[in-house]
């Protein structure tokens, strides 16, 4: 029988909202096995994140703790998780593909000689005849991926699985203190130099709103930012303006930066770059506004509005502004 092990991830003692994407995947891959899922998080003093897992149905919490911990390197947890999945027998171990997921899992697969599929968004098969589906040529292409080592890893796009809810009952928690080869380090955590900001992070936001080259100069990225606290949802930017030094690296979608999935989304500006498209593609509404009426952008999208975004998007932010007054 097959034993799912989920690599949770917590920030400053708390569950990180991408491990629930991780738990769906989990559950999904142990209906199809016959098998059970289990969860390893690890950290310095981090309970109550192990309290607040306790509760979505895993058979067990192992909770690894130690110093080397207390903040996160790659290395380090590395230890600690493959750590986990030798004490569990997991046969198979599963990350959302954040950046630490992204980071740490290539690093846990090599421990544990294990084969690796990346970014996966869909399951396909029964038994040990498991399929992943995961993006390439920036999204062109949807390539199956059988892996066939005794242990598998693998990381899912959280826009792909669902956020898992609450099962009910309690997990017996395992608390084990991780066995950190401190002299194999060879990273250590210097501090955070984080985006802070009031609006909905880009990859949880309901709405998310970016601009691109059509905006023309940095000074009119104000009117997406506008747009955007107008509909209470995030700012994102297309790779080009990133560049360019007009926001920040953190708002950049498309497959080198963020892959968001939002309600709705709204691009302005935007031409539509293959690479851009591959990090919005899966959100439920798309909305361009391009005065290019041939922008590759059109092609995705389910609203689009030919004009000057001078004039629509401000247009559009007094109405809704409006309406919401």
């Amino acid at each position: 029988m097959s034993k799912v092990l989920v690599l949770a991830e917590q920030q400053g003692g708390k569950v990180a909202k991408a491990t629930l994407n991780a738990i769906t995947a989990a559950k999904a891959i142990a209906q199809k096995t016959g098998g059970s899922f289990e969860i390893a998080i690890a950290g310095n003093g981090v309970d109550g994140a192990a309290a607040e897992l306790a509760g979505y149905g895993a058979a067990a919490i192992h909770q690894l703790e130690h110093a080397a911990l207390a903040q996160y390197t790659a290395q380090a947890y590395a230890q600690a998780f493959a750590q986990a999945a030798k004490a569990s027998g997991a046969t198979f171990v599963v990350a959302t593909a954040t950046a630490i997921g992204k980071d740490v899992t290539p690093r846990v697969a090599a421990r544990l000689d294990a084969g690796m599929a990346s970014d996966v968004v869909g399951i396909e098969g029964e038994g040990a005849a498991l399929v992943y589906k995961r993006p390439m040529w920036a999204g062109n292409v949807i390539g199956k991926v059988k892996i066939n080592t005794p242990v598998k890893v693998l990381t899912v796009r959280g826009t792909d699985f669902g956020a898992a809810a609450p099962a009910g009952g309690s997990s017996p928690i395992s608390k084990l203190a991780a066995q950190i080869d401190a002299g194999a380090l060879r990273m250590k955590y210097v501090g955070l130099e984080a985006v802070k900001s009031e609006r909905p992070a880009l990859t949880e936001a309901s709405v998310v709103v970016s601009g691109g080259r059509g905006l023309k100069d940095a000074s009119n990225f104000k009117l997406v930012e506008q747009l955007a606290d107008t509909l209470g949802g995030a700012v994102g930017a297309s790779r080009a303006i990133v560049d360019a030094g007009w926001v920040p690296n953190d708002w950049q979608v498309g497959q080198t930066g963020k892959v968001v999935a939002p309600k709705l989304y709204i691009a302005v500006g935007i031409s539509g770059a293959i690479q851009h498209l591959a990090g919005m593609t899966g959100s439920k509404t798309i909305v361009a506004i391009n005065k290019d009426p041939d922008a590759p952008i059109f092609s995705v999208a389910d609203y689009g509005l030919v004009a000057d975004l001078f004039e629509a998007v401000p247009e559009l932010t007094r109405r809704i502004a409006a309406r919401k007054g």
